[in-house]
């Protein structure tokens, strides 16, 4: 007898992925890299599972060492021991895919109708993921004013797909050569961002409404030869997930309206933004040293010829 389980599994069409990622670091004099870390190897999981991994440095580092974080993902520390001109991190990984039935996700009975209460026995462990991190931008609520009554209750589902799409459809994405991440607020008032910029405006949005939010960073493919342009592609990526019970961590990419995890590949999770950069370190010299950094990210299907993005910075 076949399960429903391998019922599901076996309608769900699986897709292998690749992703070729290079970060080249350019000095215009020799200088000492100090400590890197970089996120770039999957967790396997039920819906993505890990095929093959490779790390290519230069120069030759001194040291390699793999680490699990307070999350745990899996991070990797490279130092080094020799000055260079010139930096360069290559990642390559290949992984199964398969997409889940977003967004017809089960919730429970008790969580179906807003606004609800986590469970007892959850409760303690998301609580740092329900906390708003932004408390001051009082924007935020003004802005979820807009399309949701207070004291009324909204089918749960409904509400989280309504803020996905109310940030898909109502900001213009532009990509941000500079690093870090805006303010919500910041984010409101501009109408525009990166997709850091609206994962976090959503993450502080489902917070305000009591859900337990969380941070994702990896990669989207953009399946432009046979299907609507995704938007963040030709770089890392970022969304959200958010905790429904009954369907557990639920995948929400505000940048593009994707409920679910299709075309999105998962590298890593944390309570902020700043606790899933992709690659970072330092380094011994003057700042004037620094010539730029290219970014080029490649990600494609087996049997895809995808051609190089590249981003300069």
């Amino acid at each position: 007898m076949v399960s429903r389980t391998e019922l599901l599994v076996s309608e769900s069409a699986m897709t292998v992925f690749s992703v070729h990622h290079k970060t080249t670091y350019r000095y215009k004099r020799p200088i000492r890299p100090g400590l890197h870390q970089l996120l770039f190897r999957p967790r396997d999981s039920f819906d993505q599972r890990l095929l093959d991994c490779h790390l290519k440095v230069v120069p030759e580092p001194a040291e390699v060492r793999w680490i699990h974080d307070v999350f745990g993902n899996c991070l990797t520390l490279v130092d080094f021991g020799l000055k260079c001109e010139l930096l360069e991190f290559e990642t390559f990984i290949r992984l199964e895919h398969t997409p889940e039935n977003a967004p017809d996700f089960r919730i429970e009975d008790y969580a179906r109708s807003h606004p609800f209460s986590y469970s007892e026995d959850e409760s303690p462990d998301l609580a740092a993921y329900i906390r708003r991190h932004h408390p001051q931008d009082i924007g935020v609520e003004e802005w979820l004013e807009k399309f949701l009554r207070k004291d009324t209750g909204r089918p749960t589902g409904q509400l989280l797909m309504t803020l996905n799409e109310a940030i898909a459809e109502g900001f213009s994405y532009k990509r941000r050569i500079s690093s870090g991440t805006q303010l919500p607020g910041e984010t409101l008032r501009n109408q525009q961002g990166t997709c850091r910029d609206f994962a976090l405006l959503m993450m502080e949005a489902a917070r305000a409404l009591g859900f337990a939010a969380r941070f994702v960073t990896g990669y989207v493919y953009v399946p432009t030869r046979d299907g609507p342009i995704r938007l963040g592609g030709g770089s890392t990526h970022a969304w959200c997930q958010i905790y429904v019970p009954g369907s557990g961590w639920v995948e929400f990419d505000p940048t593009n309206g994707i409920v679910g995890n299709r075309d999105l590949i998962r590298i890593g999770v944390a309570r902020t933004p700043g606790q899933a950069i992709p690659l970072s370190g330092s380094y011994w010299g003057d700042a004037e040293d620094e010539l730029g950094m290219e970014v080029e990210v490649n990600v494609k299907t087996d049997g895809d010829s995808t051609a190089w993005a590249a981003v300069a910075g």
